[in-house]
């Protein structure tokens, strides 16, 4: 730290003080300590900050073992978050997710000392398990509910919907069809509320939705039932896009225009919804500041001497316009 802070032309106490994120530093002055880190590839003794501070800069995850895009992409902003802070991750990724397998989980993770644990709890199964977590073990639940002991960051859902769903009412849609997700996700509960808000602020009917399950092939099955209602439907809100994906396909094998006839908006983002045919209009989730935001709340917790009153941040989405939403075409003139 002597040598940190003698090519960087601070006290060493200003190095203490970055390392530490101590809000209390310069932008400019944190930048030439971190540039003088990097240049002399200076590493932190763990060992000895664990004996000053009886804490380990250990932090536990417990998530569950899938590919989907939304749960992936929170564990990696939550261990990039933790890697900035200069803590190390611990990981527990379930199978499947119920309420014995989380309650392990923890208890596994409090074994080995971690000073915290993030619950990354999409499903309804995940966020019962909140009400076990030992009252002295500080935890946050990312996705989770509001309710509980337990402090919760999430991407507001309800909101992302509503964008989405407003956005084609806004080019002229008299309704938008819903393609759902499972119904024991709170993503998918969520979206389906902002979705049907939406359409009742604007006085709308709201059709019955359409069964889906996150993967391409459920999207697929149902843009082969909404393709076979011509022209009913014009615009389609679907839960994410994966499942937009595959009724992308459903549509063009069936000869339907997309945004000509029916436009689709998906949600999440995903790295290929740009490349999709056409480019996906879709609702983008920052998953990078929702690592940030758990684990400034779960450092908050662990380095407080006094109790800690509970979190409920909201990260708020953005809906990306591409290519295909449209105004409906109008209707052909009648022929007397």
């Amino acid at each position: 730290m002597v040598n940190v802070a003698r090519l960087a032309g601070v006290s060493h106490q200003t190095v203490s003080r970055v390392i530490s994120g101590h809000p209390r530093v310069r932008e400019e002055t944190r930048a030439r300590v971190l540039q003088a880190i990097d240049t002399l590839g200076y590493r932190r003794d763990m060992t000895a900050q664990t004996s000053v501070t009886r804490r380990s800069r250990r932090l536990g995850v417990v998530s569950f073992d899938s590919a989907l895009y939304r749960p992936a992409s929170a564990v990696y902003g939550i261990e990039r978050a933790a890697r900035d802070a200069g803590c190390f991750v611990n990981v527990v990724r379930l199978r499947t997710i119920d309420r014995a397998g989380v309650n392990e989980a923890i208890g596994y993770l409090a074994e080995r000392g971690v000073d915290g644990v993030i619950l990354v709890a999409p499903q309804r199964s995940a966020a019962q398990a909140l009400a076990d977590v030992p009252a002295d073990l500080p935890a946050v639940a990312v996705e989770g509910r509001p309710e509980g002991d337990v402090s919760v960051v999430g991407v507001d859902q309800v909101e992302g919907a509503r964008q989405a769903t407003a956005h084609l009412l806004d080019l002229g849609h008299e309704t938008v069809w819903h393609v759902r997700g499972p119904d024991d996700w709170l993503a998918a509960e969520g979206r389906g509320e902002g979705w049907r808000a939406a359409l009742s602020a604007a006085g709308r009917a709201i059709p019955e939705t359409l069964a889906g399950d996150w993967t391409t092939r459920s999207g697929y099955l149902a843009g082969k039932i909404l393709a076979g209602r011509g022209s009913d439907v014009t615009a389609v809100f679907v839960a994410n896009d994966q499942m937009a994906l595959g009724l992308l396909r459903a549509f063009a094998e069936a000869g339907v225009k997309v945004p000509a006839q029916v436009s689709v908006v998906g949600f999440d983002d995903i790295p290929e919804s740009a490349y999709f045919t056409p480019p996906l209009t879709t609702v983008r989730q920052d998953f990078g500041e929702v690592g940030r935001l758990s684990i400034s709340v779960l450092l908050k917790q662990v380095e407080s001497a006094e109790p800690v009153g509970h979190a409920r941040l909201v990260v708020a989405p953005r809906l990306i316009g591409r290519d295909s939403t449209a105004r409906p075409r109008p209707a052909p003139p009648l022929i007397l």
